[in-house]
C-alpha cells in the first residue's frame, strides 16, 4: 500500500481498502468511498461524464461503498454501470480525492472521503439500473468543475493533467 496525501496519489488493492474504510468509519472521522472519474477524447480533449444525484439532482461523479472481495477498481465499473450505464476500462491508480458530506435522511450526516479513478468509457447503455433517477451529461474538465458542488472535486477536475488518464 502506498499513499502520498499532498499529491492525493493512492495505490490500493482490495483488502488495503477495505481496512482503511474500517478504520476511518469507527474512529468517526470520515468514510472511505471510490469514486470513477468517467472520461473520453473528444477532437483530443478531453470530457468527464457527471451524473445527476438521486436526491437532490446536482452533478456528481459516480461513487459507492468499497465492494467486499472486489478491488476497488471492480468496484469502480460496478458504480459507473449502476448509476451511469458505463462500461469501460478502469486504471488502478487512484489519481485523486475529495471530500463532501454525505446526506442520509432520517439519520445524522457524516463525512465521506472519495478515491477517484479514472474509467475510460468505451460504451454507454440506454437501460440501466438507475437511469430512471439520474440525469448524464458529457463536459469539457472547466465546465464539469463549474457544475459540480464540491469544492475539493472542483478543484481536482480543473488541475487534472489529462496526460495522466492516458
Amino acid at each position: 500500500m502506498w499513499f502520498n496525501w499532498d499529491q492525493n496519489r493512492y495505490i490500493l488493492s482490495g483488502s488495503d481498502l477495505r481496512k482503511i474504510s474500517s478504520l476511518v468509519s469507527t474512529k468517526g472521522v470520515a468514510r472511505i468511498q471510490i469514486g470513477a472519474l468517467c472520461y473520453r477524447f473528444t477532437k483530443g480533449r478531453p470530457e468527464y461524464l457527471l451524473i445527476t444525484s438521486r436526491g437532490t439532482g446536482r452533478w456528481i461523479v459516480p461513487k459507492g461503498w468499497p465492494i467486499d472481495d472486489k478491488s476497488p477498481q471492480d468496484a469502480v465499473a460496478e458504480e459507473a454501470w449502476e448509476e451511469a450505464g458505463v462500461k469501460g476500462t478502469v486504471k488502478d491508480k487512484c489519481i485523486g480525492a475529495f471530500g463532501y458530506t454525505k446526506i442520509v435522511a432520517g439519520d445524522q450526516d457524516f463525512p465521506c472521503q472519495v478515491l477517484l479513478f479514472p474509467l475510460k468509457v468505451k460504451s454507454l447503455a440506454q437501460d440501466y439500473r438507475e437511469s430512471a433517477e439520474r440525469r448524464r451529461k458529457w463536459f469539457r474538465p472547466k465546465k464539469a468543475a463549474a457544475r459540480v458542488s464540491d469544492p475539493e472535486l472542483a478543484k481536482l477536475l480543473r488541475g487534472l493533467d489529462p496526460a495522466t488518464l492516458l
